[in-house]
């Protein structure tokens, strides 16, 4: 009897191990390149240390961040797999289309890494110098005038609906399945302007139109904000990490502890910076609170606006 329980303890262990070592899995609904991958791959090797288990990130494009968040929606509630998405995704998409694959309820939040104000850029060589010159080449352009965003519903996509409407030009809408994709049509000049996370600014030497700040950020002390040049425009983008809904309250504690201390890391700290987004680091109940507030402004601003996904 001895014999056949020490016999069941040796094959526990390594069973135990592999659990134990299961590897946790962030899923970032856009683009390798952009701004909130390269927050991720800041973040999981820091996370990695903490938790003892390897932190890998995947690159789950399409529909606007849809997909990625619709694959960590239906993903057992264990810790084992996150999101880490920004705005669109899980503030704006809820009200924007009404085939969207996921619920906000299927979530839960866990911390909240990121927020920058939303920048408007230009390729370093194109006639678009700032909001006066934006619109003077759409009215020009007649129809033709084009933009890039990160997909159908995110904010870059939002706003540049509320610019045209607020100078009363026509602008054409091209979707990307993430910013580097944007940045890179921007720069081929398959697009005219772009408005997103001021990351690609510097590193690409963009032509930075205005910010949509309310005031000049410490970062940027020399680009002019939109209501300066005229526009009613304030927005900014948010990143923060997600798990399915239903996970363990103690393993929410224990992933939130982690996103935590990585932010503090000198190595995460001096990435955000070069990629121009301060951290903004929130918990899960503060989160959870900001989450909601940012689900009503949203819905306010799609309703009254109309936006579709055709404009």
């Amino acid at each position: 009897m001895r014999r056949a329980l020490l016999l069941l303890a040796c094959l526990a262990l390594p069973l135990a191990a592999a659990r134990a070592q299961t590897p946790i899995t962030i899923v970032v609904n856009f683009g390798a390149g952009g701004s909130a991958d390269r927050m991720a791959r800041l973040m999981a090797p820091e996370m990695s240390e903490m938790l003892g288990t390897q932190v890998i990130v995947k690159n789950t494009t399409g529909a606007g961040g849809a997909i990625g968040a619709a694959e960590v929606a239906r993903a057992r509630a264990d810790g084992n797999t996150l999101l880490l998405s920004t705005t669109g995704p899980m503030a704006i998409q809820p009200f924007f289309r009404n085939d969207l694959p996921y619920r906000v309820t299927d979530f839960a939040p866990l911390c909240q890494v990121g927020d920058a104000p939303v920048m408007m850029m230009a390729a370093p060589t194109g006639p678009v110098r700032d909001a006066a010159s934006l619109v003077a080449t759409a009215r020009a352009a007649r129809g033709g005038f084009t933009y890039g965003s990160a997909g159908q519903g995110s904010i870059p996509h939002i706003v540049m609906v509320a610019l045209a409407r607020q100078a009363n030009v026509e602008m054409v809408h091209v979707p990307f399945r993430g910013s580097a994709e944007a940045v890179i049509a921007l720069l081929r000049g398959d697009v005219m302007v772009y408005a997103d996370l001021p990351g690609p600014l510097q590193a690409n030497n963009l032509t930075a139109v205005g910010v949509m700040a309310e005031a000049r950020t410490a970062e940027f002390p020399h680009v002019p904000t939109l209501r300066e040049q005229g526009f009613d425009l304030v927005h900014s983008i948010w990143a923060g990490l997600f798990a399915p809904a239903g996970t363990p309250p103690p393993v929410l504690d224990r992933l939130q502890s982690a996103c935590e201390r990585a932010l503090q890391r000198p190595a995460v700290i001096e990435g955000f910076q070069r990629i121009a987004t301060p951290i903004t680091y929130r918990g899960q109940p503060e989160f959870a609170a900001y989450w909601r507030a940012e689900l009503e402004k949203f819905r306010a601003i799609v309703q009254a606006a109309g936006i579709r996904p055709g404009d």
